[in-house]
């Protein structure tokens, strides 16, 4: 197979050369150019045609947004943000223009992170000829409202109690597209599970509840469950579901050295099917790996239902493919589908 050309943009010369020797570490990633600035990068990308880009955000003169517009209008391909903490609120910005996903730039100083960075960008850059660009692209123009008609009061009788949701590479504008659909009467809680770094998922809550109609914030160690509430799993470590007297609360650890996901999304799915058996909804959407294949059998077994995210508009068919192919899957529907079959099969009966 060819390698997977790549142009490595950020105005930082400590950057541009870590970046490409993380890259260049895998003999299936090749960095064909280097880019200073946005206006450069334009240029570097017209000149070698890659199959991706690295991007940073803040730039002189032409910054990593203007690069994004300019490449969704003329010439689409895979991006991979690479964002300072210092701006971090803007990675959200960057996935709504069509940036497919990011990591957190490297530190001058030598640490174990930096090795645990570079297998996260290798591996997200390996992933890109699995990816369904096009469904990005999709995904950047404005989705049709759903209309989601009254249901028949025999439709709710097996309702579920608590919606998780799990996602990786593409997930934040599916989630959002989710939790903007669903009708706010809906009182079933939303537990979600989307692979991200620590601080990430502080801001990814806040946006979410800027958006969703109902109050959404991260996940915190020993809260109840409350109805009409979102919440996501904290960056780096793994949230479950456990019965505090007598009620169900969410519980917050710190990863183990064995974990590959933190946060996992089987650790809150194993603990949904344990707590609510058959009370309890999956929903699985794009990403790579296998993670919540697990967790989605075990709530299937204990009646519970399972909701995949179909190739048709899943970013990277991988997540939902797994749980396909165990046999888990009760649904297989497109992304736009899924915030009706939330709403017909997960709202609690209050």
């Amino acid at each position: 197979m060819k390698p997977i050309r790549v142009v490595v943009v950020d105005d930082s010369p400590f950057n541009r050369k870590v970046i490409s020797e993380m890259l260049e570490s895998s003999e299936s990633i090749e960095v064909v150019a280097r880019a200073f600035d946005g206006e450069d990068a334009i240029r570097k990308i017209v000149e070698h045609d890659p199959d991706a880009i690295t991007l940073d955000l803040e730039m002189p003169r032409m910054d990593g947004f203007a690069v994004l517009r300019w490449l969704m209008a003329n010439r689409p391909l895979p991006v991979l943000v690479v964002s300072s903490r210092e701006s971090n609120r803007s990675v959200f910005k960057a996935l709504d223009l069509g940036a497919v996903d990011f990591v957190v730039k490297p530190s001058r100083t030598a640490s174990p992170k930096l090795k645990e960075l570079q297998k996260e960008l290798v591996s997200k850059v390996l992933s890109i000829p699995t990816m369904k660009f096009d469904h990005v692209k999709e995904r950047v123009r404005s989705a049709p409202d759903i209309q989601i008609s009254p249901l028949p009061d025999r439709a709710k009788e097996g309702s579920s109690s608590v919606i998780c949701i799990a996602a990786s590479t593409g997930g934040p504008p599916a989630v959002q597209l989710i939790l903007q659909r669903l009708p706010k009467e809906m009182t079933a809680p939303i537990v979600i599970c989307q692979h991200m770094p620590p601080i990430f998922t502080k801001l990814f809550a806040e946006r979410l509840c800027g958006v969703a109609g109902r109050p959404v914030k991260e996940a915190e160690n020993g809260e109840p469950l409350l109805l009409g509430r979102a919440y996501v799993a904290p960056g780096g470590m793994q949230l479950r579901i456990q019965i505090d007297q007598g009620r169900p609360a969410l519980s917050v650890t710190r990863r183990s050295a064995e974990d590959r996901f933190a946060p996992s999304a089987n650790y809150l799915f194993l603990s949904a099917a344990r707590v609510f058996g058959r009370a309890c909804m999956a929903v699985i959407l794009t990403g790579m790996g296998d993670d919540g294949k697990e967790g989605a059998v075990a709530i299937h077994k204990a009646g519970g239902k399972v909701v995949a995210e179909s190739e048709e508009t899943a970013v990277i068919y991988g997540m939902p493919k797994e749980v396909v192919k165990a046999g888990a899957a009760d649904f297989s529907v497109p992304l736009t589908e899924i915030p009706s079959m939330i709403y017909r099969y997960g709202e609690s009966g209050g």
